[in-house]
């Protein structure tokens, strides 16, 4: 071969080279993420290769006494639920995938044989790793962190794995029932039923800062055990959900049951099983909240020859008796609905039996908008203008009412608010009664009320020096209201009232009586379904 040819089969090797080292660094550029993994898997083994661990297994099953075979190891379930909610399992080098056969499209990883996952708590780096042939799992703790982080860690696996069983059952309603036929067993007696109401925190209609408030005040009892016990207070919450029928009282109280995770027991007064109250709370369980409703028409008394002050002492005792120390955690739930707190016991109100109150108030502006939202998923209308001079024109519509006339015009969100404006021509206060009105509340600091469906009280010293503030001060922000100007207020008042009559009288509001009758009971009905 001559020198020309040698060249060329150089150039050539030369070529193929470059073109396989370039190769090479594309690889590398697109798998850069692999090549960091590998990085980090070789620095992790060095660094365990000079660390001393110290292991610990957790067998799958327990030797039981005079048995070749076992129980469960209780430690090895909770274990094992604990690493399966894991973030690392996911960058395991093998995992097996479980599905649910209780819900569909529900997934769940799970640690593979002889693989490992990682965990940190306390600073300190912790590995579970599945020994294989349904053994058990084995922790791995670094010889100078094993006194200090093991005993908190298996508790803090056992908290959290409580915490997620407890979230993933099934959350079942509970009614109380008459005692056992002819008089003979006084055993309460209760039905009960799984718990589906779809309700929750997010979708109820609230100011969302009083919102906000009752959920960190849920979060904090949830996590309040230690803290209720240095006390030497039972670890128990007490709610007054309070206002006129249709105000969402109920399906507030099914959204806190499904924040917290609680079954349901719905307690009729009335039906006291052998006219003992504390047998019925006796024979309910922890985790549970407990929803009595109407409870100013039951302390008011019926025609069963029992008066109000007897009734009184009972729920009393129902309340904060020594029966009531008996189990834990629970959330009681009390609903009034006609005259509100007036006309009750100061005694039933007192902080310890009724902590928190919540006022729920008619819908304005801001809560339909909330509502038109969930509803017909509007954030905006052209007829959102003739629909806020109606309830600046004074007229107030419930919750259920709106929700009833947006459920029924779902199809044609135009015609829902049409109905919704003919509605608010029923209720709206004629001018001549809307002078004295305002004379009167100018006359008088304003009370301080949430626009929205919702205003907090927490019962207490404080809230109550708050409240007395509140009322020394036209303009204050405390105690979950949204004061404003009262004068300018007013005069906005009278003057979108005066218009929208105005406008009303001239036939400039559209109204869409066939819409109307589509809701089934007219504009001037109002809803008890969810009182």
């Amino acid at each position: 071969m001559g020198p020309d040819g040698g060249v060329v089969v150089g150039g050539v090797i030369g070529v193929l080279v470059y073109g396989a080292l370039a190769v090479v660094a594309l690889r590398l550029v697109l798998s850069y993420k692999s090549a960091a993994h590998a990085v980090r898997r070789a620095w992790r083994w060095a660094d365990e290769w000079a660390q001393a661990y110290q292991y610990y297994e957790v067998p799958r099953l327990v030797a039981a006494a005079g048995d070749g075979g076992g129980a469960e190891n209780p430690l090895f379930r909770k274990a094992a639920a604990y690493v399966a909610s894991l973030p690392s399992l996911e960058d395991a080098d093998a995992a097996c995938v479980l599905s649910s056969a209780a819900k569909s499209n529900d997934f769940a990883l799970q640690l593979g044989p002889g693989h490992t996952a990682r965990d940190a708590f306390l600073g300190a780096r912790l590995a579970w790793t599945n020994a294989g042939d349904g053994r058990g799992l084995v922790l791995r703790v670094r010889r100078h962190d094993r006194t200090r982080v093991l005993r908190p860690y298996l508790q803090h696996v056992e908290s959290v794995a409580d915490e997620m069983e407890a979230r993933r059952r099934e959350l079942r309603l509970y009614a109380n029932a008459n005692a056992g036929a002819g008089g003979g067993d006084c055993a309460p007696r209760w039905t009960s039923a799984p718990f589906t109401h779809p309700a929750t925190l997010d979708t109820v209609a609230m100011d969302p800062d009083l919102k906000a408030r009752v959920r960190a005040d849920l979060e904090s009892f949830l996590k309040g055990r230690a803290y209720y016990h240095r006390l030497g207070r039972v670890w128990r919450r007490s709610y007054l959900l309070y206002g006129a029928p249709g105000t969402g009282k109920s399906t507030f109280a099914a959204a806190m049951a499904r924040f917290l995770g609680y079954d349901v027991y719905d307690i009729d007064l009335s039906r006291g099983g052998c006219d003992d109250l504390r047998a019925l709370l006796l024979s309910t369980t922890p985790r549970s909240l407990i929803l009595v409703e109407d409870l100013d028409r039951y302390l008011r008394g019926s025609g069963d020859g029992e008066t109000a002050a007897a009734r009184t002492a009972r729920v009393l005792s129902f309340m904060d008796g020594l029966s009531s120390c008996c189990g834990e955690e629970r959330v009681m739930v009390f609903t009034m609905s006609g005259g509100g707190k007036d006309g009750v016991d100061p005694a039933v109100l007192r902080p310890g039996r009724l902590d928190v109150h919540i006022h729920f108030t008619m819908c304005d502006f801001e809560g339909f908008k909330a509502l038109a939202s969930n509803y017909l998923g509007l954030k905006d209308h052209k007829l959102y203008p003739q629909v806020e001079e109606g309830f600046h024109a004074g007229a107030r519509l419930s919750p259920a009412e709106l929700g009833e006339i947006m459920l029924a015009n779902r199809g044609s969100p135009s015609r829902a608010l049409r109905t919704v404006i003919s509605a608010l021509q029923h209720v709206a206060p004629s001018p001549s009664s809307a002078q004295p009105q305002r004379t009167s509340t100018a006359a008088r600091p304003p009370r301080l009320t949430s626009r929205w469906s919702g205003h907090l009280d927490v019962a207490s010293a404080a809230a109550s020096d708050e409240a007395s503030a509140a009322e020394q001060s036209p303009r204050s922000g405390g105690g979950g209201g949204f004061a404003k100007d009262t004068p300018i207020r007013e005069i906005k008042k009278l003057y979108g009232m005066i218009k929208y009559r105005s406008r009303k009288d001239a036939g400039v509001v559209p109204v869409d009586d066939s819409a109307a009758s589509l809701n089934g009971r007219g504009s001037d009905v109002c809803s008890e379904k969810d009182r």
